[in-house]
């Protein structure tokens, strides 16, 4: 009964585009995205984190980190 659960799990994500990698990576992103929002919102208006750091993470979260999250793909995926 075992062999028989595995085998069918395993062709049900056989075809499936996105791995452990690419699910963590778009939380990373997604997360990094709002903890810039965050800080954007917490900072003065003239304040290095508003100007500066915000936009930053901003940036590499939706340019960097999402982009890769959708193209990453692993050298062997069972």
């Amino acid at each position: 009964m075992a062999k028989k659960n595995e085998s069918s799990e395993a062709n049900l994500f056989e075809g499936w585009a996105f791995g452990k990698k690419n699910y963590l990576l778009f939380a990373i992103g997604l997360v990094t995205i709002a903890a810039g929002y965050i800080i954007m919102a917490a900072g003065e208006v003239n304040s290095f984190q508003s100007l500066t750091l915000a936009p930053l993470m901003l940036f590499t979260g939706y340019l960097v980190i999402i982009p890769l999250a959708l193209v990453w793909k692993d050298k062997y995926r069972p």
